[in-house]
């Protein structure tokens, strides 16, 4: 049985029908947005050239992306919408035709896999939708397995047309307007796959923020050691270490001066203190002395008997002398 197709509508009608149909559209108070191609290149970015590259890179959709290219350069999508997870659409051909096509989330295991694999190698959110990424980063996010790209069998595509082929032309035009509107706005991409692209960037200043742990952790330990032996460090003998570590000293000489502060401190014993007695104040602060009181006048005899090169025996007195 030979299936009834609709007669073939030129493109200078197409247009024709269109223009009429977005004007309808306009009146009814709808808000359209055509997709159009300047010149013969569908994506001129790094996100929309991806993207068509991803749909290419499938043989199930090698027999009709050819015409929903035509399609697409003939301005035939007169209306593209992205919304989390989908796209729905219109396309002009023998008749208009609605479109809509549904994206599977990306696993969060895929996600969680290329933001690892992207920490510390994103500059700014400007370079991350400008595409201004290194080559191991693209291969990253665009891989075909494991990228943010859709595979075939995460499309659940639906056409108003007769034809009953998986992937019709118009479908096809919409996939490459789809691209075509990456060029503008590439945070859309992650819009359809359902994640939040700021996520690359905060794991970027995460990893950078990791790396000032290490001295972080060693101030602690220090502060954790003065406590529990009631000991002081040293700031003079850490000092010559500070100084070398910024030189860039190498990472044994940094662990032998932190081993040789470290043994210099617990070898001062520590004296326990008693229960209620105050902390020992730091040995670089200064203490004010306190006034001696003066000494008690000493008797008169007792003075003479100090005095210097006289035996430590007191003399005896004429009454003394004269009692004997």
């Amino acid at each position: 049985m030979w299936r009834s197709f609709r007669p073939y509508v030129s493109v200078a009608k197409r247009r024709a029908n269109a223009a009429r149909k977005l004007k309808q559209l306009a009146k009814q108070g709808s808000k359209v947005s055509p997709v159009q191609i300047d010149g013969g290149k569908i994506a001129s970015t790094f996100w929309g050239q991806a993207w068509c590259k991803n749909l290419e890179a499938y043989s199930d959709f090698s027999n009709r992306l050819p015409r929903g290219r035509t399609y697409v350069r003939n301005g035939s999508v007169i209306d593209l919408q992205i919304q989390p997870g989908c796209v729905t659409a219109m396309v002009s051909g023998s008749d208009l035709y609605t479109i809509r096509i549904e994206l599977t989330p990306l696993a969060k295991q895929v996600w969680k896999q290329v933001k690892s694999q992207c920490a510390g190698r994103i500059g700014s959110l400007v370079d991350l939708l400008q595409g201004k990424l290194s080559q191991d980063v693209m291969s990253i996010v665009t891989a075909r397995e494991k990228g943010l790209f859709p595979k075939p069998k995460e499309l659940k595509m639906r056409c108003s047309c007769p034809d009953y082929a998986h992937l019709c032309k118009h479908l096809a035009a919409v996939l490459y307007g789809v691209g075509a509107r990456l060029d503008q706005q590439p945070e859309l991409l992650f819009l359809l796959r359902q994640v939040d692209h700021l996520e690359l960037v905060t794991a970027a200043g995460e990893q950078a923020a990791a790396t000032k742990l290490p001295s972080r952790k060693k101030a602690i330990a220090e502060e954790a050691l003065s406590e529990i032996f009631g000991i002081e460090f040293d700031s003079s003998a850490s000092a010559p270490a500070e100084a070398a570590d910024a030189r860039g000293t190498s990472p044994g000489a940094k662990s032998k001066a932190r081993s040789t502060r470290l043994r210099r401190a617990t070898s001062q014993k520590a004296t326990p203190r008693a229960p209620g007695a105050r902390a020992k104040k730091p040995a670089g602060r200064p203490r004010v002395a306190k006034k001696a009181k003066a000494p008690a006048p000493a008797e008169p005899s007792k003075r003479r008997s100090q005095g210097k090169g006289t035996s430590s025996k007191a003399k005896p007195t004429p009454d003394a002398r004269a009692k004997s």
